[in-house]
C-alpha cells in the first residue's frame, strides 16, 4: 500500500524519464497512439510487456508508461490508479454526474450500534491461531506479484481456502467465485446471501448471476497480492503485512460468520460479500475490474470496508500494544460510512483510533469511491507509524502482532454484522 522510502533502491535517472503530466483524456489517448514502446533494463530483468499504460494520480493528472514507471512513481510516494482499461467508462460516469441531480438525504447508516449483544457473542470465536496458520501459508509463496506464476498460485490457494469454509459450513449457502483477469492472478469473491435473496436466485449461481445478487450488498475487502519494489518479478515479496494480514483477517471473519449463519444465530438481511482483489500494487487493477463490472450491472453496494495492513501495531508501540491506534482514513472515502465505522471501533474493539489521510488511490477503497460506491478504509496505525518493512523481503510474519490482527477482525465482524442486519 503506502511507500516506504527508506527501504527502496533507486534506479538511475537515466533508466526512465518521467513524462510530462497529461490532464486531458483526449491527449492521453493520442499520446498512447503516438508513443513508441519504452525499452529499458526493466524488461531484461522481469520480461513484462512494455505496453504503455495510463496512470491517474492526484487531481486527475495522468502519466503514460509501463511497469518501470509504476515503480518509479511508487518509490517517489506517488499513488496512482491504472485506468487504462476503464477510460471510456469513467468518462461516461463523469458525463452522468453533469445530468444527474444530487440527492440530499440523511446518512443511510445506523446512528447507533444495534446488534452489539448478538454480534458480541461471536467475538470470542475469532482465532488468532487460524490467522497465523493461514498467514504462514500465504506468506510462504516466494511472491504474490500479480504477473508471476507464484501470484497466480497464491490466488488459487486463497480461493481454495475460501471454498473450504463454504463447504465446511454448507448450511450458510456461501458461493465462491474467482474473477479472471488478463494478467493471470485472480480476484476471489465469497457471497453469504441475505434474506433478500429470493429462493429462485439462491443455490448454485453462475459468475453472471453472482453480479446480480438481489437486494443490498455489504462488502468487506482486502488485496491479496504483494510486491518487492527492487525487482517485483524476481526478488521475494512475502507480503506478510501488505497485505497477507488483511487477507487472513477477513478470511477469519468469513469463517466466524459462516458458522453463525449455518447454526441460525446469524440471519443477515443484506448479502455479505468478501472480496480479495488481485493486483492492487499494479494500480488498483483488480478492484477496478470487479467494482466497475458491478457498477455497470447496477449491483447495489451499500458499503465497502477495506482492510489493508492489519498486523503491525505501529512504530514505537510495545509488545503489549500500549499506544496502538487504528488509522482511520478520511480522504477519498464516504464520511458518513467512516463515522459509522468509527462507532464500530469504539463498540467492538479496545483499540483507539486516529484520523489520517493516505492520498489518492492508496488502496482498493478508492476504486469503490471512484464509481460512486460508499467506502471506508481502516489500517493498522497512522500512516507515519505504519510498517516500514513493506514492499521488501523483510515484510515477514515474525514482525506482526496477531492480537492486533484479532482487533481488526473484531472491527470487521462488527461492521459486517451491523450492516448485514440494517435495512437501507
Amino acid at each position: 500500500m503506502k511507500i516506504t522510502q527508506s527501504l527502496i533502491w533507486a534506479i538511475p535517472a537515466t533508466a526512465l524519464v518521467l513524462p510530462v503530466p497529461i490532464t486531458s483524456s483526449q491527449e492521453v489517448l493520442q499520446h498512447v497512439l503516438n508513443s513508441n514502446p519504452v525499452k529499458s533494463v526493466w524488461n531484461w530483468f522481469t520480461g513484462p510487456s512494455d505496453e504503455k499504460r495510463v496512470l491517474e494520480t492526484e487531481g486527475g493528472v495522468m502519466y503514460i508508461g509501463g511497469d518501470l514507471l509504476k515503480i518509479r512513481l511508487k518509490r517517489r510516494g506517488i499513488n496512482f490508479m491504472d485506468v487504462t482499461d476503464h477510460l471510456d467508462f469513467y468518462a461516461e460516469l463523469e458525463a452522468r454526474k453533469e445530468t444527474d441531480k444530487p440527492e440530499t438525504k440523511e446518512s443511510p447508516y445506523p446512528t447507533s450500534l444495534q446488534y452489539l449483544k448478538e454480534a458480541g457473542k461471536l467475538l470470542g470465536n475469532i482465532s488468532e491461531a487460524n490467522m497465523q496458520l493461514a498467514l504462514a501459508t500465504m506468506s510462504s509463496f516466494k511472491t504474490r506479484y500479480y504477473k508471476s506464476e507464484y501470484g497466480r498460485n497464491a490466488s488459487l490457494w486463497l480461493a481454495e481456502a475460501v471454498d473450504d469454509i463454504a463447504k465446511l459450513y454448507s448450511g450458510a449457502n456461501i458461493t465462491v467465485q474467482t474473477f479472471k483477469h488478463p494478467w493471470g492472478q485472480k480476484s476471489v469473491i465469497a457471497t453469504l446471501p441475505g434474506s433478500q435473496i429470493s429462493k429462485a436466485s439462491s443455490g448454485m449461481r453462475t459468475p453472471a448471476t453472482m453480479y446480480h445478487a438481489d437486494g443490498d450488498i455489504v462488502v468487506v475487502s482486502a488485496h491479496l497480492d504483494s510486491t518487492n519494489l527492487l525487482l517485483p518479478g524476481i526478488l521475494p515479496a512475502p507480503g506478510a503485512d501488505d497485505n497477507g494480514s488483511g487477507s487472513v483477517t477477513i478470511l477469519e471473519v468469513l469463517r466466524v460468520l459462516a458458522s453463525a449463519a449455518e447454526s441460525g444465530t446469524f440471519i443477515p438481511h443484506n448479502s455479505l460479500q468478501f472480496h480479495w482483489y488481485s493486483a492492487e500494487e499494479g494500480g488498483l487493477l483488480g478492484s477496478q475490474a470487479v467494482l466497475n463490472e458491478y457498477r455497470r450491472r447496477g449491483v447495489a453496494v451499500r458499503a465497502l470496508l477495506q482492510q489493508d495492513m492489519t498486523g503491525f501495531p505501529g512504530m514505537g508501540v510495545g509488545p503489549d500494544r500500549e499506544g496502538a491506534a487504528f488509522g482511520v482514513m478520511t480522504d477519498y472515502v464516504d464520511l458518513a460510512l467512516t463515522r459509522f465505522v468509527e462507532s464500530v471501533v469504539a463498540g467492538y474493539t479496545s483499540t483507539a483510533l486516529v484520523r489520517d489521510k493516505c492520498g489518492y488511490g492508496c488502496s482498493d477503497h478508492a476504486s469503490a469511491t471512484k464509481v460512486g460506491y460508499p467506502s471506508a478504509f481502516v489500517m493498522e496505525s497512522a500512516m507515519k507509524k505504519s510498517n516500514p518493512y513493506i514492499h521488501s523481503v523483510m515484510d515477514t510474519i515474525d514482525r506482526l502482532s496477531f492480537e492486533h490482527m484479532a482487533e481488526h477482525a473484531r472491527l470487521t465482524l462488527g461492521y459486517a454484522y451491523e450492516l448485514a442486519m440494517h435495512k437501507f
